[in-house]
């Protein structure tokens, strides 16, 4: 770290503020994550049954396999960043090494080269485990950094709200325009050319933004912990007794299990069940409406607190699926419509929260156990997610197998309520179990005492390392 950023560190110690070229340099990087990690999680499950033709039982067990080895790459990249030492920083150098060989990954998984059946399905596990493990090494120091860039409680919910803004506005736009852009490239939303095209093109947009995002961001923070390499057998104690910690995993692993399940048919919800795949691109579109719960975070956390601001995001995301439900057995595209806007507006409070708790769990592992080990602490952030993840994605294709999906035919009635079950029921869980979670979650009600703690803490460590 060069003097100038421990010296603007230390002249604003009260406010501990980041410019906002550095804010917004920072939410670029979420959202060149969802560009190219929405595309991949909304659009690939029917690229791989409808263009690459893998069947989607094959697809089930992909998702799971894939996701569970993956899954276990989250430590290990957190464990990385605890023993990086860089004049770039500890999270930092991690944008300038990967953002190049994940945009290739993302490139590779949506081609089609001409193989066998099981070519195929071998193509498709290498480059999707591929595409996972190279995402974690980009999107965790994403929230791993997050602790080095302010010591201020609000201002980390200032930055994650603007990183959340940016990363839904990113989420939007890919899944808004990637089936329009795909027939304008390729024919046909089906086209193998036309979907290569797109992911090439993402791609090289993806490895710009992290340019930028790297170019720009300073590790303010320094620590006795961060300034030294943490075996990881001490790195571990941060965990012990870390309930909060525990508590956002579970969250997040439960969370993401409900949303991958809900984003990766609603394609096939508008195809089959509403005769209408255009709706899907309108419909994904509506997250635009989680902004407006992005804009209200800080002033909603700093009103009623951070946990009960998630709770009340998963209460309204669980009537938006009960809405959802009524639409579907209606077929009426104005409640899908209402409720959608619902259930974006809920998410949006959740999406840009985890991180920030995940944050605190930081800090509240230091205070705990004196050990601050940011790599390994939000590392399993990217565990939990990809776990539920895969989970959702097998249960996805277990349920669309079971049922009788047949891919670019009519479907049965059986094999349209396994859609159903895929875009309501599953997603209405993972909600529900998350807000009975949060009741149980109370680092608001310590914070303040844990702040000055810790301030005391650092303070000390800095005087005796001068």
């Amino acid at each position: 770290m060069s003097q100038n950023v421990s010296k603007t560190a230390e002249a604003a110690p009260e406010k501990n503020q980041v410019p906002w070229k550095e804010r917004f340099s920072y939410s670029l990087s979420d959202f060149a994550c969802n560009l190219s990690f929405q595309m991949v999680g909304t659009y690939l499950m029917i690229f791989y049954t409808d263009t690459f033709g893998i069947s989607a039982a094959a697809v089930g067990t992909l998702f799971l396999v894939a996701r569970i080895v993956d899954a276990f790459d989250g430590p290990f990249w957190g464990i990385m960043i605890d023993h990086t030492h860089t004049k770039w920083g500890k999270s930092r150098p991690y944008w300038l090494w990967f953002s190049i060989p994940f945009a290739v990954f993302c490139v590779l998984v949506f081609t089609t080269p001409n193989l066998s059946v099981t070519g195929k399905i071998i193509w498709a596990y290498i480059t999707y485990i591929g595409v996972d493990v190279l995402y974690s090494a980009v999107n965790i120091p994403i929230t791993s950094i997050l602790p080095s860039l302010t010591s201020n409680p609000q201002e980390r919910v200032t930055l994650s709200t603007i990183r959340q803004f940016m990363g839904t506005a990113g989420a939007t736009i890919i899944t808004g325009i990637t089936l329009g852009m795909v027939a304008f490239l390729g024919g046909s939303t089906t086209s193998k050319r036309g979907w290569f095209i797109w992911a090439l093109i993402v791609g090289i947009i993806v490895v710009l933004i992290f340019a930028v995002v790297f170019k720009n961001t300073h590790e303010r923070v320094q620590t006795k912990s961060s300034r030294q390499s943490i075996p990881i057998k001490e790195s571990l104690k941060a965990l012990k007794k870390n309930w909060p910690w525990a508590i956002i995993i579970f969250i997040n692993f439960i969370y993401w299990l409900g949303m991958q399940t809900r984003s990766q048919v609603t394609v096939y919800f508008f195809k089959y069940n509403m005769h209408d795949a255009g709706l899907a691109s309108l419909v994904l579109s509506l997250q635009l409406v989680a902004l407006v719960a992005v804009v209200l975070t800080p002033l909603t956390s700093k009103l009623i607190g951070k946990r009960n601001t998630m709770l009340g995001g998963m209460i309204l995301a669980c009537v938006g699926q009960l809405l959802l439900d009524l639409g579907a057995s209606h077929l009426s595209v104005g409640m899908i419509v209402f409720a959608t806007i619902i259930g974006y507006l809920g998410t949006g409070y959740v999406s840009g929260l985890i991180a920030v708790m995940l944050a605190d769990a930081v800090d509240y592992g230091e205070w705990k156990n004196g050990i601050r080990a940011e790599g390994i602490v939000t590392s399993f952030s990217s565990f939990s997610a990809k776990l539920g993840m895969g989970i959702g994605g097998a249960i996805t294709g277990a349920i669309l197998s079971s049922t009788g999906y047949v891919a670019n035919h009519a479907q049965t009635a059986t094999a349209l309520h396994g859609i159903e079950m895929n875009y309501i029921w599953v997603p209405l869980l993972g909600f529900g179990l998350s807000a009975i979670a949060l009741l149980f979650y109370h680092v608001d009600g310590i914070e303040k005492k844990m702040q000055s703690d810790l301030a005391a803490k650092h303070a000390k460590e800095n005087a005796e390392a001068e």
